[in-house]
């Protein structure tokens, strides 16, 4: 690893897909007394994504509802990125926008859910908190950037990117699983478990969390259902079943598992 760090130092890669709630949990995280988050880089989101310049972020693999389409988002140890030069460069790109005091320095980029094997090759004690929320409010709430992309299109996206994080989960050695609408509920025992994967010796703050704040996908769904809307109805027969075995229903938006479920992944 990288010279800049020291041995106490502790990585974690936050990942998921957009509008997901990849940046409150990062934000939770980097707010512990002991944490500290990417900060100051003039980049959407303070995305570390988007300060390096080692691999492709995921803007150049079609952004939105689309990155995980194309096969070069989805990186292993196997890709030839994997260096120890590229570690060191991409610590160099990031640690003038963490607080280098701190002893978990958070990297928070969506494509990070693809990219576990890749960073975990670059960084061996790496951990990865990945949250996941029901595939339909993802859906409803990334429409606004691919208004022309049909809804059943745009769902598929959920699964695709989740079915290739489900078959590399298993190759990752610290890995825990957060879901964002138990995170919405249950903030204080979400975060706790957080913590405790994290080693953290005090508690992670809930801050101010707001559980109804995602109640307007599920209207929004209810009144494309009750209105035969083509999109929705070609979404609840093609997906129902792939829905389910992440533990979701596709038309209840209130109905999410306490952890996730990757199929092949832990639950």
């Amino acid at each position: 690893m990288a010279d800049v760090l020291t041995d106490g130092q502790q990585l974690v890669f936050v990942g998921g897909l957009h509008r997901s709630g990849t940046s409150l949990l990062a934000e939770l995280i980097a707010g512990h007394p002991q944490g500290s988050g990417l900060t100051g880089t003039g980049a959407p989101e303070d995305e570390g994504q988007h300060v390096q310049p080692v691999y492709l972020a995921a803007r150049a693999h079609g952004g939105h509802g689309r990155f995980a389409r194309t096969d070069a988002a989805h990186l292993t140890e196997t890709s030839p990125l994997a260096s120890p030069t590229n570690a060191a460069a991409l610590i160099k790109s990031w640690s003038p926008h963490w607080d280098m005091s701190k002893r978990y320095l958070v990297e928070k980029s969506p494509p990070n859910l693809l990219m576990g094997r890749f960073l975990q090759a670059l960084f061996p004690d790496a951990h990865f908190v990945f949250i996941v929320r029901h595939p339909v409010a993802v859906t409803l709430a990334t429409r606004k950037w691919r208004k022309r992309m049909p809804l059943p299109k745009l769902l598929g996206h959920w699964f695709v990117a989740h079915d290739i994080a489900s078959e590399d989960i298993p190759f990752l050695r610290k890995v825990h699983l957060v879901s964002y609408e138990h995170l919405m509920t249950e903030p204080e025992a979400t975060l706790a478990d957080v913590a405790a994967f994290l080693s953290m010796d005090t508690p992670i703050a809930p801050g101010a969390i707001n559980p109804n704040r995602a109640s307007r996908y599920a209207d929004t769904w209810q009144s494309l259902i009750d209105q035969g809307d083509r999109g929705a109805r070609a979404c609840v027969k093609r997906y129902q079943d792939a829905a389910t075995r992440y533990g979701y229903d596709i038309n209840d938006l209130s109905h999410a598992p306490r952890r996730p479920l990757l199929p092949d992944g832990p639950g």
